[in-house]
């Protein structure tokens, strides 16, 4: 094999950081061991009603399907939070980038925020800094990216890690039959 026997595997993926009043976004290049990054910002919306908000997120959020092209989508999950209206308000800003994936014919992964700290930063109770601060190390950022567009940098990250060890256990399994190697 050219590549070592190694899978290499490369795809771009989009991930989210949804928020209602800003939605971070972030795009890598996932190459085989390493992530290129290709993109990132904010959705950024104005002070109006919810639904409009909506409306800018899923016409946001597609904008940047068309313009990156991804073949992977990955968003963070809704957090219990203390005020009720704003989780229901965070789980609808979600909705809408969820569906403008789904009209892009991506499928969506989730992760929860934990999930997504030790991925990146190998706490899974790192604070925003910290998960900052290894974007721009994992990725060779020359500065510190907006903390939503860290965060969704950090999305990607997580999930393109998720993709490489899904991978490697597979490439681990195929050569194990009823627990002897062949």
């Amino acid at each position: 094999m050219p590549d070592g026997g190694r899978r290499f595997v490369m795809a771009i993926i989009l991930g989210i950081d949804p928020g209602s009043r800003i939605t971070g976004y972030g795009v890598v290049r996932h190459l085989g061991n390493r992530m290129e990054y290709l993109g990132s910002g904010c959705i950024r919306m104005k002070d109006e009603a919810l639904a409009p908000r909506l409306k800018r997120i899923y016409d946001g959020v597609s904008e940047i399907i068309l313009q990156f092209q991804p073949e992977l989508f990955a968003i963070e999950q809704v957090f219990m939070a203390r005020n009720p209206d704003s989780a229901l308000k965070l789980g609808q800003a979600r909705g809408a980038a969820i569906v403008a994936a789904v009209n892009g014919s991506l499928p969506v992964a989730e992760y929860s925020a934990r999930q997504i700290k030790q991925a990146v930063v190998g706490i899974g109770s790192a604070d925003k800094s910290q998960v900052q601060h290894m974007v721009c190390k994992l990725l060779n950022l020359p500065g510190m990216p907006q903390a939503d567009a860290a965060d969704a940098l950090a999305v990607a990250l997580c999930h393109g890690h998720t993709q490489q060890s899904l991978i490697s256990m597979a490439g681990r399994v195929k050569g194990v039959v009823r627990g002897r190697l062949r």
